[in-house]
């Protein structure tokens, strides 16, 4: 109950006049003042620190609502909950070089102990981050059907969980390059406000650059460069090899999902990146496949047009640009502009035109085991 004098206040023109009585009144209660009566002054001390201005609300409101990504000792992850606090210093500088950060973790043919040549992407996984923010927005899945090993080796599939019907029914990677682009589009994530997230510089310098390269296949110019997420979480735990799973476990963090599954990895490596935030440290671009750029660019020697060797089983019908019957091939395994020869020994495929590695030798022979049959 507030003292007469102090219900005499109330009662003035002046509304400020009231807010700082009823605030005095409360800061001079009585020690033998009850609980619940000095919850009865608890609305109107709130209301003298509400801030005037309905954006100042909203600011304050949005901070309250950030809260730090769960750690091994919080519990499990929740997709809806999975945000962090907003970066302050070095990291915010970092953060907001971007609106989104798209997290990818490509899965591709293999085989244990030895090499598939070539190696194509079987799963295109990506995560969706605000980059103000570290909460995770959407995530995107499409399984690529592989064109020159089309049925995966048993090894392929207990590593990455993928069965072979998933990739007899998905697309190839041109069209899961379009699905990305539309899906990012539908995100409202602006193409030149995004940075590519990985762990490691495999799946954007190797991975995708070559495969790109030997289909022939434009991809979209952010995936030209990228963020090496081990770089910021050396900065902030040290160096030494470490692989994802041990670098979430040491960030405090609990892995979710399946090791290997393409998705599973990038959402634990979004988590990660939303707790190296929280930690202050500076996400930037690390890796490029861009060269870099030259004050006085040299001139370059033009090269000689460099003719194939000719002899008993390989007669060049090699004219400088390749054909309409490549098969959209441009490149070798090797990275080099495959070469066009046509079959001279006896046989069923005599006379027939075929392509090979770019690095045809005749003392070494071909480099890679790039051939394909012209139609």
């Amino acid at each position: 109950m507030l003292r007469p004098s102090a219900a005499a206040a109330f009662r003035s023109a002046d509304p400020a006049a009231r807010g700082a009585m009823a605030l005095q009144q409360q800061h001079s209660l009585p020690r033998s003042t009850t609980a619940a009566q000095g919850m009865r002054c608890l609305p109107s001390t709130t209301a003298a620190f509400r801030p005037a201005n309905p954006a100042a609300r909203g600011a304050m409101a949005q901070r309250q609502s950030l809260a730090p990504p769960t750690t091994a000792a919080q519990g499990k992850h929740h997709h809806s909950s999975a945000t962090a606090s907003r970066p302050t210093g070095p990291a915010a500088r970092g953060a907001m070089e971007f609106d989104y950060f798209v997290v990818i973790d490509f899965e591709a043919t293999c085989e244990r102990d030895s090499r598939i040549y070539p190696q194509e992407i079987i799963e295109f996984p990506a995560v969706l981050v605000d980059a103000a923010t570290g909460g995770l927005v959407s995530s995107f899945r499409t399984y690529v059907r592989p064109r020159h090993h089309p049925r995966l080796t048993e090894f392929c599939s207990e590593l990455t969980g993928i069965r072979q019907d998933q990739v007899d029914g998905g697309v190839d990677l041109e069209q899961a390059l379009a699905m990305h682009d539309a899906w990012l589009k539908e995100a409202g994530a602006a193409k030149d406000r995004l940075a590519v997230v990985t762990w490691g510089d495999w799946d954007c310098r190797t991975m995708l650059e070559f495969e790109c390269s030997f289909k022939c296949l434009t991809k979209p110019s952010y995936f030209n460069q990228w963020v090496n997420l081990r770089i910021p979480f050396e900065e902030v735990f040290g160096a030494g090899r470490r692989n994802l799973q041990e670098a979430v476990a040491e960030a405090g963090l609990q892995w979710n999902g399946r090791l290997h599954c393409g998705l599973d990895d990038a959402r634990n490596t979004a988590y990660l990146l939303a707790e190296l935030m929280r930690r202050g440290a500076t996400i930037s671009i690390t890796g490029s496949l861009a060269p870099p750029p030259q004050s006085e660019p040299e001139p370059q020697p033009q090269p000689q047009p460099q003719q194939p060797p000719v002899n008993r089983s390989f007669s060049s019908c090699f004219s400088g640009a390749v054909a309409a019957d490549c098969y959209c091939y441009c490149y070798c395994y090797c990275g080099m502009a495959i070469r066009r020869g046509v079959m001279a020994t006896p046989g069923p495929m005599q006379g027939h035109c075929f392509y090979i590695c770019g690095n045809w030798t005749p003392s070494l022979g071909p480099v890679c085991p790039f051939f394909v049959w012209a139609a």
